[in-house]
């Protein structure tokens, strides 16, 4: 399964057994994988402990993880947050924006939107909404 970042498609390095938001190891590093439905409390009071957190997006048109990922963030995680799944190149942006540093996608995906399509999307901080309407704004009072 590829990788997406910045810099484009990158091959998965990360050799991590991944214990699931119900059944944390009782202590040490972990990795860990987050359910768009998961109760984020016992997660969120061992941050520190987590080296990964890797994110199931099950549909594209679920917004779910963007809003985990965020609420991660500002809970002071600081470590490697991955989307897996169904995350499209539209999305990247917004996947980039809230808080992902890297995006799992499965080998069809890949093939249907080859790396050029996510690259599109690599500028992502130059490309929100905010940027624009600032610039708007600056345009205008001009």
């Amino acid at each position: 399964m590829p990788i997406v970042n910045d810099a484009g498609f990158a091959p998965d390095t990360l050799n991590a057994t991944f214990a699931t938001s119900d059944d944390l190891p009782a202590n040490g590093p972990m990795a860990v994988d987050i359910a768009p439905d998961a109760d984020l409390g016992p997660i969120l009071a061992r941050l520190d402990e987590a080296s990964v957190i890797r994110v199931a997006f099950p549909s594209f048109a679920d917004g779910r993880g963007f809003s985990i990922a965020r609420e991660l963030r500002r809970a002071g995680y600081t470590g490697r947050l991955r989307a897996q799944g169904h995350v499209i190149a539209d999305q990247y942006a917004m996947a980039r924006r809230s808080g992902f540093d890297e995006v799992e996608i499965s080998d069809d995906l890949a093939a249907r939107q080859p790396e050029a399509q996510w690259l599109a999307r690599a500028d992502w901080q130059a490309h929100d909404y905010q940027s624009r309407l600032g610039r708007m704004r600056d345009t205008a009072s001009a």
